[in-house]
């Protein structure tokens, strides 16, 4: 873990165009001011997965507990495809050293907590998309914030700090494991 602390970022949000609809939410908060502390390192599991853009959008249905990605229109699951996707990868983002990672919210595979799950006839509750379930499942302790989040300033504050303590908490366990 040489160099400067690294976190992962939702693609869309560093002004690339990766999006459903084949645009891009570039966010000046993230490329300002958290771009000032860490290196970003830009990550669409939807582009990763093999998705094309544009592409139809997609969106979460089932059971909270295995919510399935369907396209809208064509009712196309991607669920499988997402998962493979996850499974492959985050052995890698592991090695990449990130130290916290900053998603779009409500994205279905990105959005940390207030994803719409449509779970029937007009029901509707929030959850995780998917790509964002995995990396807490496999990094659990890893700090994860909402892109829209951070535009509060202690919010920001505390998710900064977070990570400047993951980051050094790593250093250690490695000192240990090579003495």
């Amino acid at each position: 873990m040489t160099g400067p602390v690294r976190i992962g970022v939702s693609a869309c949000l560093l002004g690339e165009y990766v999006r459903y609809d084949g645009e891009h939410k570039l966010d000046l908060c993230i490329t300002g001011v958290i771009a000032k502390f860490f290196a970003l390192v830009p990550i669409c599991p939807e582009v990763g997965c093999g998705l094309p853009t544009p592409r139809e959008a997609m969106r979460l249905e089932g059971e909270q507990d295995a919510p399935r990605l369907m396209t809208v229109q064509t009712r196309i699951d991607r669920t499988g495809q997402m998962l493979d996707y996850c499974a492959a990868k985050l052995g890698e983002f592991g090695k990449m050293d990130l130290c916290g990672f900053v998603f779009k919210e409500r994205s279905p595979s990105c959005g940390i907590s207030a994803v719409p799950l449509y779970t029937g006839a007009d029901s509707v509750v929030a959850t995780a998309g998917l790509f964002a379930r995995e990396i807490r499942r496999r990094f659990p302790l890893m700090p994860l914030e909402e892109a829209e989040r951070l535009n509060n300033p202690e919010i920001r504050e505390r998710f900064i700090e977070s990570v400047f303590l993951y980051h050094r908490a790593h250093l250690s366990a490695v000192a240990c494991r090579t003495n």
